[in-house]
């Protein structure tokens, strides 16, 4: 029997240590002031006219590269004045940027900055700064800002130019179309979660059309979307895959991030739950093989409770929802309680393991058929209805899920049933996480060798002939990959 326990309220690990804190500065309008004329001093003017600051800037003898900023502002503007700067210049000054090769002069600097109610940087001089510049990652206006504290700044740049090829340059496009459609939206549209379903939407649109810009008709299509969808609560079954999080559909990740309420099961990587929305709350519903587990009953009674609530939820499932994850009783309880209820399929336990592997489940010469079967009952016991005929056919590839219990009485049964004791068999243990690990065998011992491994984790059994084909080409790729090392 198992041990019955309730659904609970789990928490995300929350904000990690942060070494600064990123923020983003209106300076439209405003007055910055640079003084000085070292090697970076020229690149911070035109970012702070590009913010749309009107800056002055003061240096004796401003580079050649200091000369030609006026003429390349691309907004706010730039008034350089070839002299030594005082204190007051810096009246009214909302930003100031220390430009010297002198550390005591940058003191100076920075304390009348300072005293004049500025927000100082100092170029080179971090124990100055009380705020510094990181890598950008235009696409205004949406712009991305990162920072290694100064560390290790080519890093960072590296890090923003495969930012920048991620991110297609007609983002800014959509961006700008959001900021113009804003009030628009808002109006139509008084209650937060309607606003957000909305601009989900058209975050979906904009990814699947980032090359082109937005126009009127895109707005009243996803008007007429937004209207026609149902109002109140729905519930998403997603599969999560078998632990690799990297393994996630598009479609889940969008689930994920719509989500009121996610609930998951134990075997759910909790790195996977790092993709939901910061607002959303998680709940562990989970079954665990033969030990404490929700009552299904529960886990829809809660699911169905929490949709007619108005919440979005997701009821997160390692693996495949659809296979062998009681997927049909939760659909079915929320069709008998009116609630729309939607699944988004994932990469079963099976086709992971055998991708980590290099092994195919199929082969033409060796498996044309690949059977699912479940390794115990709702007793927990090893089911009397198997197909034993079909268990006995080598030639069929079988993946047997939750295993553990019954895997010795299985496949000895399966022997005595026909199958050959030497067709290839093998158990993965946490398949496609870090610690997965693989037992190999046959028919006839793979279960002393699991025994004697002791090994932990979620498991499922491979049997077949094509796996004795997949093994011999992966030792023979390890061999090749070894000798031309």
């Amino acid at each position: 029997m198992r041990t019955p326990r309730a659904p609970r309220e789990t928490r995300s690990p929350g904000l990690e240590p942060l070494a600064v804190l990123p923020v983003f500065l209106t300076l439209t309008g405003k007055r910055a002031v640079l003084a000085g004329a070292n090697g970076g001093a020229a690149w911070k003017v035109k970012l702070l006219a590009a913010a749309g600051a009107h800056v002055d800037v003061f240096a004796p003898e401003p580079t050649e590269e200091m000369r030609g900023a006026p003429a390349e502002a691309v907004a706010g503007r730039v008034v350089l004045h070839a002299r030594d700067w005082s204190p007051a210049d810096l009246e009214g000054a909302a930003f100031a940027i220390a430009a010297f090769e002198d550390e005591g002069e940058c003191e100076c600097f920075v304390g009348a900055a300072r005293a004049a109610g500025a927000i100082v940087n100092a170029i080179d001089r971090p124990h100055l700064c009380d705020v510094s510049f990181g890598a950008i990652v235009n696409r205004s206006p949406l712009v991305v800002g990162i920072s290694t504290e100064g560390a290790v700044p080519v890093f960072g740049q590296t890090v923003r130019a495969r930012i920048e090829a991620m991110l297609p340059a007609g983002f800014k496009t959509w961006v700008a179309a959001a900021r113009d459609w804003r009030a628009e939206v808002s109006a139509r549209y008084p209650v937060f979660a309607e606003r957000r379903a909305f601009w989900e939407r058209f975050t979906d649109l904009a990814f699947a059309s980032p090359e082109r810009a937005p126009a009127r008709t895109d707005l009243d299509g996803l008007i007429a979307a937004s209207d026609a969808a149902p109002s109140g609560g729905s519930v998403v079954l997603v599969g999560a895959g078998p632990g690799d999080a990297e393994l996630l559909t598009l479609k889940a990740l969008r689930a994920l991030r719509s989500a009121d309420v996610i609930l998951y099961d134990d075997l759910v990587a909790p790195e996977i739950l790092d993709y939901a929305r910061r607002e959303a709350r998680t709940m562990l519903v989970g079954k665990t093989g033969h030990g404490p587990s929700c009552r299904q009953d529960d886990i829809n009674a809660l699911m169905v409770s929490l949709a007619k609530g108005g919440k979005r939820v997701v009821r997160l499932k390692s693996g495949d929802p659809l296979v062998f994850g009681r997927a049909g009783e939760e659909i079915d309880a929320c069709r008998e309680a009116g609630i729309p209820v939607t699944v988004v399929p994932g990469v079963t336990a099976a086709q992971g393991a055998a991708a980590s592997l290099g092994i195919s489940l199929t082969h033409r010469d060796a498996a044309r058929r690949l059977q699912y079967v479940t390794g115990h009952d709702r007793r927990g016991t090893l089911p009397d209805d198997l197909n034993w005929a079909a268990l006995a056919d080598p030639t069929v590839t079988t993946v047997i899920y939750m295993p553990k219990r019954t895997m010795r009485a299985l496949l000895a049964k399966a022997v005595a049933e026909g199958l050959p004791p030497a067709t290839p068999a093998l158990v993965v243990f946490n398949a496609t996480r870090p610690d997965q690990a693989v037992v190999r065998g046959d028919a006839r011992d793979l279960a002393d060798r699991v025994e004697a491994a002791g090994l932990e984790g979620p498991a499922i059994v491979m049997v077949g002939d094509a796996l004795g084909r997949g093994q011999r080409e992966a030792v023979v790729a390890e061999v090749l990959a070894s000798a031309a090392h």
